[in-house]
Parts: structure tokens; sequence; C-alpha cells
């Protein structure tokens, strides 16, 4: 992790919470990298500042921080969750937006928002504030792409990794519903030059 963000100026204790997450949850801290690092490439195939490109990687490393306050037996649960399991879930979006905000990052409520909106959908159907469309933050939409790409080509232990091509259908099947065209689009194209080995 701090090779990861050896880029950022972060304060010691930003940097012993991510590695607080790993002890509480390896596998969430490893996604967080990852949603952080196709995060960024999308952001940059946006053409987003550098300011922007930062503000964004770091809500995506964070974005699941808030569950640090998520019960054990709901958190390291191997099986999907029941209805009133997710709703307790659900709490990471806000409790992160908190843990964020107290963080001393620069740009700190920026990238707190993001923390907070990454679940909110294109439709207004998400949570916690069910706003929809481009009343999301803008960098909140690109993690939750990310995000959604990520958790369905990685393997948990109630679902096995889907081929590439299965989570793009899926994902464009999601767009304009979860999920923002634009950036689907987006990675989409990623996709399209990582496979083709045009990127490193």
């Amino acid at each position: 992790m701090n090779e990861f963000l050896d880029h950022f100026e972060l304060d010691p204790g930003s940097r012993a919470l991510g590695v607080a997450l790993g002890e509480r949850d390896h596998y969430t801290q490893c996604h967080s990298r990852r949603v952080a690092g196709f995060a960024r490439l999308i952001g940059l195939a946006c053409g987003l500042e550098e300011a922007d490109l930062e503000a964004l990687e770091l809500g995506a490393f964070f974005h699941d921080i808030g569950k640090i306050g998520i019960p054990d037996h709901i958190l390291l649960k191997p099986e999907r969750f029941t209805v009133e399991e997710m709703e307790l879930m659900k709490d990471h979006a806000t409790k992160g937006e908190g843990i964020v905000r107290e963080l001393g990052l620069k740009d700190g409520d920026r990238v707190a928002r993001v923390v907070r909106h990454h679940h909110e959908h294109f439709n207004g159907e998400g949570y916690p504030d069910g706003l929809r469309g481009e009343g999301i933050p803008v960098l909140s939409r690109i993690v939750s792409v990310a995000d959604s790409y990520d958790a369905m080509t990685e393997t948990r232990p109630y679902h096995e990794a889907r081929p590439v091509t299965v989570v793009l259908d899926i994902m464009s099947a999601e767009s304009g519903t979860k999920l923002d065209p634009y950036l689907v689009n987006k990675l989409q194209r990623l996709v399209e030059t990582w496979r083709d080995g045009s990127v490193d």
C-alpha cells in the first residue's frame, strides 16, 4: 500500500488507516487499490485535470473505508447478505464519508463526497441520498463504474470471477440505470485497448 500512496501527501494517520482496513479485511484493501487504479485510468480517458484525478484516486482508495465500522459477522460473512444485513452494510458509505472528513486530506471535503456517493445509481435508486444522473458527483460516478468492474472480475466467496466479456455485457445492461452510460463506454474502450495489448 505504501508504494501505491507514495505520490500522495498523506499524513501517517491516513496511511495507518489504510493499513488498518487491510488488517480488518484484506480483500477490501486489495479491492480498493484496484478500484483506485481503474478509476484513475477512466479519469484520464475523460481528460480530467490532475487535481481532479488526485481527488478521484483518493476517493476510490477510501471508498470502502467505512466498512471498518461494519460488524464482523456481516463484513466477513462468506455468503450473500440478507435484506437486513444489506441495510446495515449500506451504512459504510456515510461512515466512510465521516472518517475521510477527519483525515485532513487536501481537498478532503471533495474526497469525502466521492466516498458518500459511490453507491448512488444513475436512475436515482441508489443510496444514501437517491441522487440521479449528473446530480451525482462525476468522481463518484467514475468510482461506481470502476467498483462494479472490479467486483465482478474478481472471485469472492459467494461468486466466481466472471469473464470480462460477460462483465461488460452486464455493465452495458446497467447503463442508464445503475451506471453512467458515458463512463461505461469509456471503460469499454479502455478494456478493448488492454485486450489488444495497447496499454502496458
